[in-house]
């Protein structure tokens, strides 16, 4: 039977941003993907933005995740190359009554550690971004946007120079500890290939709960529900009409934060993603949600005409709150969790979860720490 030190099962940006981590530590390390190429789920489905952690309550591992992550990957684009654009953004309150939460907003951001939100007048707004329609709005000069497929070139190109591997077209079908190991049984190309480990790392995103009831003698109890979110993507023809990410105040639920607009690395504007509970797995645009999508871009964006979105993609958030529920966590389970050490699980990886990838990478290492020595 093959020993591999360390697998990491899931190849999407936080999968590989562990994986080039760990690598590092000069230990063989493998990625398996049930996809042939990498980042074809949730991490190549999504808005692409560089949040600056505003929305998260304070000490939750979003916030510390998103704020150190946001540094770090600010200063690894630059030193790799990678492009990105640190554009602002803009959170808008189209009414006065939404004031308000402006400033509780700002509150939240400062205990997060984000002391650079600015408000912006109706004055300020009109001279800097005259398209929008707002009574006031917050300024976040540190979000920014970045090429989430060229973020993952650039990860998995460090986790080969360091002479890790990925592997596509692996699905992980079983896993059994053993003393200080783990026999991973998976489908290769179709063919059953076995393998052992030290180090077992769960990043499998919409996939991380089916993985872990398929680890032989783990509490099931302790995984925890997942919930298919589904946010649909319009996106808008004609000349972009900001420079800025242009944001509403977010929903009530914490489920999503509104429908947003946001500008990719090529310049083109999107509206979404609003928030959708689906039962299954499915990538289809919810075209029949186009009338919401144009009543709701409309309070900050009059301007826009009737003939100006087409459907565009669809991402699905592997959340671990229901509909009705109250906002989750990120949920990283380790040796104190279910004493098998080697073992790292996460799950309720969304937003803001590219802007952390290179926070959770770390936090990961040092939870396997003890096993590399």
């Amino acid at each position: 039977m093959d020993y591999l030190h360390t697998c990491v099962i899931g190849g999407g940006v936080v999968g590989l941003a562990i994986a080039r981590e760990l690598a590092n530590f000069g230990r063989d390390v493998v990625v398996l993907d049930k996809e042939l190429k990498y980042g074809q789920g949730v991490s190549s489905r999504n808005s692409e933005v560089i949040h600056a952690g505003i929305y998260y309550p304070k000490n939750s591992l979003k916030a510390e995740f998103c704020v150190r992550g946001k540094q770090l990957l600010y200063e690894y684009c630059k030193t790799h190359k990678v492009e990105y654009k640190r554009c602002g953004k803009l959170i808008v309150a189209t009414e006065f009554v939404e004031e308000e939460e402006l400033g509780t907003i700002k509150e939240k951001a400062s205990a997060n550690g984000v002391v650079d939100l600015e408000y912006w007048s109706t004055k300020k707004l009109k001279m800097e971004e005259p398209n929008v329609s707002a009574t006031m709005a917050l300024f976040s000069p540190s979000t920014g946007v970045v090429s989430s497929h060229d973020l993952m070139t650039a990860y998995l190109a460090d986790l080969e120079a360091l002479g890790g591997v990925f592997i596509g077209g692996s699905t992980v079908i079983s896993v059994e500890p053993q003393r200080e190991r783990f026999i991973v049984n998976c489908s290769l190309g179709g063919d059953a290939y076995c393998f052992e480990c030290s180090v077992l790392i769960n990043s499998a995103g919409l996939g991380a709960q089916a993985v872990a009831h398929n680890i032989a003698g783990l509490d099931q109890s302790a995984i925890p529900k997942l919930h298919y979110c589904k946010g649909n993507y319009f996106v808008l023809s004609g000349k972009p009409p900001f420079s800025r990410l242009i944001y509403p105040v977010p929903e009530q639920s914490g489920a999503g934060l509104g429908v947003h607009a946001t500008i990719d690395i090529a310049g083109q504007i999107k509206f979404g993603p609003d928030v959708e509970y689906i039962e299954k797995e499915n990538y289809e645009v919810s075209e029949y949600r186009l009338g919401e999508y144009y009543r709701a871009v409309r309070r900050y964006y009059p301007g826009l005409k009737g003939n100006q979105l087409t459907p565009g993609y669809a991402g699905i958030r592997p959340k671990l709150q229901g509909p009705s529920d109250s906002p989750k966590d990120y949920v990283i389970q380790t040796k104190e969790d279910h004493n098998l050490p080697g073992l790292v699980q996460l799950f309720g990886i969304e937003s803001p979860g590219l802007t952390s990838s290179l926070a959770i990478a770390e936090h990961v290492r040092l939870a396997v720490t003890d096993v590399y020595l």
